[in-house]
């Protein structure tokens, strides 16, 4: 039976799919987000009163503990992709979901899913893996019963993935192919995450797993570029690009308000995003993953040159 449930960082596009998702299944529905004028659009989603947006940062443990008071379960989404300011990788993602996770072991939580990311290791060269894991491990040391959800690259309608390179195309006839563009990715449906934090929240035996999600396919970073060309139907250069030479323009990149590149992005683009071979995934959770090729036309055809009405023209 649905309840009360708090959800830290809401507000962006997987938080959208999730809530929305739980607004259906009758959950009341906390948002505690760090600027609540971003989760406003949520309200909307559910019956009056159903949701609501809470101002908290999960570094305030005072906040953290208020937001969770009385919830039947919790479900952490913070995370950031590179640091600016205050918001570094410990904080964000080490502190803050400790202090979840403590705060809701405090308040008597029935079920707690907190949000990592495929390639979560405590020895990558990536700070940003690293983190993660920590990040793992503080839910588990303060909560055990804590579910792990670890996705690949996540698509649909408001990604920051497809939609990101789709204006990238608009705007350069070269796309970049870092490391020659070989890295494997394993693209997974948002509304298959939101599924998977659903079946997790309900079901005793997902507590204190790990699950890994990705879709059906496995594709390289060049086929995912093919893939989004032929959907925009536009003919754009993909020009190999090395790590090392990635790496230089990253150090200027890295100065820019919203970096489009960091160094620490470009050493996890050196390392697979796929689902390990013994790694719990969607099946287990009995979610059957969503094909790629079967949502990207609904959502990058308009950005096809003269929009998604044109007739179909390569550009």
């Amino acid at each position: 039976m649905a309840g009360v449930v708090t959800i830290f960082g809401g507000s962006g596009f997987i938080g959208k799919a999730i809530v929305c998702l739980l607004a259906r299944e009758g959950w009341r529905i906390r948002v505690a987000v760090r600027r609540p004028g971003e989760a406003r659009e949520l309200q909307p989603l559910g019956d009056v009163g159903q949701i609501a947006v809470l101002g908290v940062t999960v570094q305030d443990e005072a906040l953290v503990g208020m937001a969770v008071e009385g919830a039947d379960a919790v479900i952490n989404l913070a995370g950031i992709l590179y640091e600016s300011g205050r918001q570094s990788f410990q904080a964000v993602h080490v502190e803050g979901p400790g202090h979840i996770a403590k705060a809701a072991a405090a308040a008597g939580v029935g079920s707690l899913v907190h949000l990592s990311a495929i390639g979560a290791d405590s020895a990558s060269d990536s700070a940003y893996a690293r983190s993660k894991a920590a990040g793992e491990a503080a839910v588990l040391a303060a909560f055990p019963k804590a579910s792990i959800l670890r996705p690949s690259i996540v698509f649909g309608p408001e990604d920051s993935f497809f939609n990101r390179f789709a204006v990238l195309t608009q705007l350069s006839p070269v796309v970049p192919l870092i490391g020659g563009g070989e890295t494997k990715f394993q693209p997974v449906y948002v509304g298959d995450v939101a599924r998977a934090t659903a079946v997790c929240l309900k079901e005793e035996g997902c507590q204190g797993n790990i699950y890994e999600l990705g879709g059906p396919d496995v594709l390289s970073f060049r086929e995912l570029m093919e893939m989004l060309l032929a959907e925009t139907r536009r003919r754009r250069w993909l020009l190999p690009v090395s790590y090392k030479l990635a790496d230089l323009k990253a150090r200027f990149l890295e100065l820019l308000p919203v970096p489009p590149l960091t160094r620490d992005q470009v050493k996890l683009l050196q390392v697979d995003n796929v689902v390990s071979p013994d790694a719990l995934g969607l099946s287990d959770l009995g979610v059957a993953p969503t094909a790629l090729e079967t949502v990207l036309p609904t959502y990058l055809d308009c950005y096809r040159v003269g929009g998604r009405f044109k007739t179909p023209e390569a550009a």
